[in-house]
């Protein structure tokens, strides 16, 4: 394979290992601040793939922390000035590029109104770096395909990061060291069976539930933006819930069940979806004997996600190129995005 988004994501592991060099200091000295005077409220300010490891961020937070996680409507702030008290609480932006006029403004504001204020961001050196008090480093490098890949990656391992510290946590952070060698393993994971499923799709639905929602999200993002197929993401809690009357034969569904509590059901979904007719691609564990794709596992479940997106990046790109399109030039976009 030859696409940049290809190669990019490839690269995932070793932007993980440079951040474990260069960022996870001031990762730690933030976690023990966040400790000794903890908010009571979080706030994360993201779009697209950011946003989506803003929501691997909340749920990990809300879990190991139980401090409540709110991602924000910027709208709120930019257009609407509405008076927000957030003085002493947490506010996280998590950018690739942090040229965003929105994000750099909520920021600033958030900051103006007493918010602890933090970027997460691929390029340090940026405007949204600038209006934070505290900026650390993805650390994935230049990435130059539209579809973000590695730096999503890095993201998901920053945040992880950052509670591991915040909770204290050594084996989380014994764990993430861990994690480089093993996104190489899930790089070497075959889900070319995907790929004939998906070549001729219109649409599908992807499922999650749980830390595997954000790379549900992440997914569905992918396959609109490198595909063209019409993906949208639900929680497994939530698909009974009105998304089943769009099922019919031979409709696509893919369901990500890593290991944790959620993962029963997920895979008694996605038995259920079969008989129902649907076309379903389950991705999971090697223990999991009804799964068509094979996830990865980590020392720490919390951390199986990043396997599962790392193994699902490589079969898009393949599956773009399939499709007859280029993974690194989406139609109507652009790298960076500008919104107000």
């Amino acid at each position: 394979m030859s696409s940049l988004m290809y190669e990019e994501a490839l690269s995932a592991a070793d932007a993980v290992a440079a951040q474990h060099m260069y960022a996870d200091e001031g990762l730690a000295v933030l976690g023990r601040e966040l400790a000794g005077a903890p908010p009571t409220l979080a706030l994360t300010v993201a779009r697209g793939s950011s946003d989506h490891a803003a929501s691997y961020f909340a749920y990990l937070a809300m879990q190991r922390l139980g401090v409540p996680v709110v991602s924000l409507p910027m709208s709120l702030v930019t257009l609407h000035h509405a008076p927000l008290v957030v003085k002493g609480q947490l506010a996280v932006a998590l950018s690739q590029s942090g040229q965003s006029p929105d994000l750099i403004d909520t920021m600033s504001r958030l900051a103006a109104a007493g918010a602890r204020t933090v970027a997460l961001v691929n390029k340090h050196e940026s405007p949204l770096a600038a209006a934070c008090e505290w900026s650390l480093p993805l650390c994935a490098g230049e990435e130059k395909s539209v579809a973000a890949t590695k730096s999503y990656i890095a993201s998901l391992s920053a945040v992880a990061r950052l509670v591991a510290h915040w909770q204290g946590d050594a084996a989380l952070l014994q764990a993430l060291d861990q994690l480089p060698a093993q996104l190489q393993q899930a790089c070497r994971q075959d889900w070319s069976a995907a790929i004939p499923v998906l070549s001729q799709a219109e649409r599908i639905m992807v499922v999650g539930r749980g830390l595997g929602f954000a790379v549900a999200l992440e997914a569905a993002l992918k396959f609109k933006e490198t595909c063209a197929i019409q993906a949208e993401a639900f929680s497994g809690a939530e698909i009974k819930h009105g998304p089943m009357a769009l099922i019919d034969e031979g409709y696509p569904l893919l369901v990500f069940a890593p290991r944790g509590p959620e993962q029963q059901g997920l895979i008694d979904l996605a038995a259920e979806m079969r008989g129902r007719g649907a076309r379903v691609l389950l991705a999971a564990p090697d223990t999991v004997p009804s799964r068509d794709l094979t996830l990865s596992v980590a020392d720490d479940a919390a951390l199986d996600p990043l396997l599962a997106i790392q193994s699902f990046y490589l079969m898009a790109a393949q599956l773009s190129e399939a499709r007859g399109l280029n993974p690194d030039t989406p139609r109507h976009l652009s790298k960076v995005t500008r919104t107000h």
